[in-house]
């Protein structure tokens, strides 16, 4: 028995017409009913699609002398999403788009107290021009809008990424003949811009406490704050420049299943994700009750970054868990 006469054998017994076997298998009508004709072979790829899919040997497909069905003993489920060289290019380019806004909302969170600090200084230094009752409404309205539009960003992106949704599982997917080598000279391509961009946001984060050094030097409260405010421009654009290059390599090593998007890595990120949303709501929290009960706005905003400070030392434990848990 001839492949094109297996093929519709396997089809026929489970029910499928040629578009349905098409669809399962990523290719178009036509190719099928090519196969069935016997006017083409299916490529080595397609061969093991279709073992994996009807659950019968490669033997028994390939060699005509074999009639009999062989079929694989196996529990893995048949149903893997595959990926086309055009899905994986759209989801690079989608993350990509995705970076700039991501980075945006992040500045927007990091600039957010901008504002209140320097109203507030202002209403200390020129208590006659800047009443303090008003310097704190307004800088807790601007305080509130930044935040709010970064966290309608960080919605609307994730929303916009749901169509991804299967990539977050390295088993869920596999990437179609050809993509990976793609995907690869892209990777490659990015590396030189990867890394210069984390030199100049590296270079930022260190350098970003120079204007509160060289305010030391001056009495004047509502220079200090000046300079504590231009300090967290700095540091914004530096983690800006890190998210955009971040995520841009990110989106490749997830479709390489590389990097921190291994199977392993995935567990211990999930883990740390959770703690991560659970560690800065409490911090939210904590700078919110602090402020609103005490009143001291211009104090209360070291909150975020001893926060910050303490980031690293909270996902080395979620490691350290993950990978107990993994053993």
């Amino acid at each position: 028995m001839i492949l094109a006469d297996k093929i519709i054998r396997l089809r026929k017994k489970n029910g499928w017409s040629q578009e349905e076997l098409a669809n399962k298998m990523n290719v178009s009508r036509q190719a099928v009913s090519k196969w069935e004709g016997a006017q083409a072979i299916p490529d080595l790829e397609k061969i093991l699609q279709m073992s994996t899919l009807f659950g019968v040997t490669t033997d028994y497909l390939l060699k005509d002398e074999i009639e009999a069905e062989e079929f694989v003993d196996t529990d893995v489920s048949p149903e893997v999403r595959r990926v086309s060289l055009d899905e994986a290019n759209s989801y690079v380019e989608h993350r990509r788009w995705a970076s700039f806004r991501i980075a945006f909302a992040t500045y927007l969170c990091i600039l957010s107290p901008i504002m209140l600090l320097l109203l507030g200084a202002a209403s200390d230094e020129w208590s006659n021009t800047f009443s303090e009752a008003l310097a704190s409404i307004v800088g807790l309205v601007s305080l509130f809008a930044c935040v709010g539009v970064a966290v309608a960003i960080y919605i609307y992106c994730g929303f916009k990424n749901d169509a991804y949704g299967f990539l977050d599982k390295s088993s869920s997917f596999e990437l179609e003949y050809g993509v990976r080598g793609v995907v690869k000279e892209k990777q490659k391509a990015f590396r030189k811009k990867y890394v210069r961009s984390n030199i100049i946001a590296t270079c930022l984060c260190i350098f970003s406490p120079l204007p509160l050094i060289v305010s030391a030097f001056s009495n004047a409260s509502f220079f200090i704050v000046s300079m504590l405010c231009l300090m967290l421009v700095i540091v914004g654009a530096g983690v800006s420049i890190f998210i955009v290059a971040g995520v841009q390599n990110a989106s490749m090593q997830k479709l390489l299943c590389e990097g921190d998007y291994t199977k392993e890595k995935k567990q211990s990120n999930a883990l740390a994700e959770t703690v991560d949303s659970v560690y800065w709501g409490i911090l939210v929290a904590t700078y919110l009750a602090w402020s609103f009960l005490s009143g001291d706005w211009h104090i209360t905003w070291v909150v975020f970054p001893v926060g910050a400070i303490l980031t690293p030392a909270v996902n080395a434990i979620c490691k350290v868990i993950a990978d107990r848990k993994g053993k």
